[in-house]
């Protein structure tokens, strides 16, 4: 294997774990602002919420603002789920 295609290889890794790691640090974000805006969540939903995709959790930053009890995020997730 040559220097280029290992170094090639250990970029990508290092460009993954980064990516992976920033998902994780913007769920742990998410789920501390939602417990803030509308208490703790069960654990189930909170499973629910860490399977979400990128482009899921994005949608989920934003409209967590606009949710006024538990309620309103059990059926923001009952909706994506369905999706």
């Amino acid at each position: 294997m040559s220097d280029v295609t290992r170094a090639s290889k250990i970029y990508l890794a290092i460009k993954s774990e980064g990516r992976k790691e920033a998902v994780r640090r913007e769920k742990s974000l998410i789920l501390r602002q939602l417990t803030h805006k509308v208490g703790e969540i069960p654990e189930a939903k909170r499973q629910q919420i860490e399977q979400l995709s990128l482009d899921q959790l994005e949608a989920l930053g934003e409209t967590l603002l606009d949710f006024s009890s538990l309620n309103s995020l059990i059926e923001w997730l009952d909706l994506k789920a369905i999706e």
